[in-house]
């Protein structure tokens, strides 16, 4: 009983004895590593105060050439982010954490991969949308015509291209579908050309109505400097007129402004024409009877 007492005691001292070991070892590691880790953690102050300042730098350069304040606050987020991961990982390497910031990278990896997979489609609008920002020839208020929709651009965030079309219906569009479609951008250009197709009679003066046509849109248009600057053709022989196309150009930068222009060029044309007695056909459909009807003896033939 005795032994058994004394060899237990034995064991519990040298557990102890392990114990205290492990314990002072720790301690002389934290006291040798104290000025390492005090300097971790300055840096990781100065990485969270250094992103601060450049946060704020980025976003006054960003909105210098981007309007919209969402892109702005996204890219400046994304900078603090960036350098405070950059602190963090310098700190790790401070404390002698090799393994630790190898795992962590791996792990951000990792997590990284999964997220780009989940998010593809979203992470495309998101850098879509970047993109859209820094053109310098897309920007709000322009006038644009894409994937079959035309309008105002209202907003470029991250997420999707807000037009308003004219009739003041709002489209959203994802980002991902500008890039990838065509886009015709009206407000690159302050001048459109307007396009009037018309028939007169086919017992009309067809060179005074070439003129006359010349002169009432130069006479209603201020940027028509002469009548020689509208274009005037013949098209075709019509069912009930001789059709023509006019062309000129205006300065706008919108669709709006050259229906307003179209509509104002087809009042006056109109009124000049009815005044100088030029008639603008509509379809007429003669119809010939071969056999001529005698009225007379079918009314006669129903009496009897």
């Amino acid at each position: 009983m005795n032994n058994s007492n004394l060899k237990m005691k034995d064991q519990f001292n040298t557990a102890l004895g392990n114990l205290i070991d492990k314990l002072l070892g720790w301690f002389n590691a934290i006291i040798e590593n104290i000025p390492n880790f005090i300097l971790a953690v300055l840096v990781l102050i100065a990485s969270y105060y250094a992103a601060r300042h450049i946060s704020r730098f980025v976003r006054k350069l960003v909105v210098k050439r981007v309007e919209q304040h969402s892109i702005a606050n996204a890219i400046s987020r994304v900078t603090t982010v960036i350098v405070v991961a950059f602190g963090l990982f310098i700190a790790l390497g401070v404390l002698n954490l090799g393994k630790a910031l190898t795992s962590l990278l791996a792990g951000a990896g990792v997590v990284g991969l999964a997220i780009g997979l989940a998010l593809q489609g979203t992470l495309a609008n998101t850098f879509a949308g970047l993109l859209l920002s820094f053109r310098k020839r897309i920007k709000i208020g322009d006038w644009v015509e894409t994937t079959g929709f035309s309008g105002e651009v209202m907003d470029i965030n991250l997420k999707d291209f807000t037009l308003k079309e004219a009739d003041n219906n709002i489209v959203i569009i994802p980002n991902k579908t500008i890039l990838d479609n065509p886009l015709k951008n009206y407000s690159l250009t302050t001048r459109m050309r307007i396009f009037l197709e018309c028939g007169v009679g086919y017992e009309s003066d067809l060179e005074e109505v070439e003129k006359l046509t010349r002169e009432t849109i130069a006479n209603t248009f201020d940027q028509v400097e002469s009548a020689e600057d509208v274009e005037f053709y013949y098209t075709e022989f019509g069912d009930s007129s001789i059709n023509y196309l006019c062309r000129f150009w205006i300065e706008a930068d919108s669709i709006l402004e050259k229906l307003k222009a179209k509509t104002r060029a087809i009042i006056e044309i109109k009124k000049a024409y009815d005044k100088a007695g030029v008639n603008i056909p509509f379809p007429i459909r003669t119809v010939q009877f071969d056999n001529k009807l005698n009225i007379n003896n079918a009314s006669s033939n129903q009496k009897s």
